[in-house]
């Protein structure tokens, strides 16, 4: 079951590609039946996540993303399809941010993965990179919002690369961070 969990996790990292190749050249129908398919594999596997935050956000966008396919499949207008990052990054703000009013911050909590007796320094830390996500998730979320009133090409571009880069940038820019400061 996890790597069903997993599968649909990285398929649906594809979902900008899909919703333009589908509206491009299918028609709303078959994409919506395709992504459908992947957001209830989604939310069903994802039990295997136990009790972890990340398994609501697994069920959370599923959910959300289901309910988008089908008002897209029922009402035939792809519209519906592009508001998916946008309530990705505003369910992912929602639990960074929520995290922040917890003893533990998400990011604590997968850094205590690797290391149980995370100093004081440590959870400062890891309470402020929280704190950037938080507000990354939010830029990223506004611009998905405003990508969704332009072309399909660029809300594509957007949804389906520039937001990834921006991401994976972050992450590496917080990873040498961390090796500076856990350094000194």
């Amino acid at each position: 079951m996890r790597k069903f969990s997993a599968l649909a996790g990285l398929l649906l990292l594809a979902y900008p590609l899909a919703v333009y190749a589908g509206i491009s050249h299918g028609g709303v129908g078959p994409v919506a039946l395709l992504l459908g398919f992947l957001f209830l594999l989604r939310m069903t596997s994802s039990k295997v996540l136990g009790s972890s935050p990340l398994r609501h956000v697994a069920t959370t966008t599923g959910i959300i993303g289901l309910l988008l396919v089908t008002l897209s499949y029922v009402f035939k207008q792809h519209d519906w399809f592009l508001y998916y990052p946008v309530a990705v990054n505003a369910t992912m703000f929602g639990v960074f941010a929520a995290s922040l009013f917890q003893p533990m911050s998400i990011i604590e909590q997968v850094a205590r993965l690797q290391e149980p007796d995370l100093p004081v320094s440590g959870v400062k830390y890891t309470r402020n990179v929280t704190k950037v996500w938080c507000l990354f998730f939010l830029v990223n979320g506004a611009i998905a919002w405003l990508t969704c009133l332009m072309s399909l090409e660029v809300w594509t571009l957007y949804n389906g690369l520039l937001s990834y880069l921006a991401a994976g940038a972050l992450f590496g820019i917080e990873f040498i961070i961390r090796k500076k400061v856990r350094a000194s």
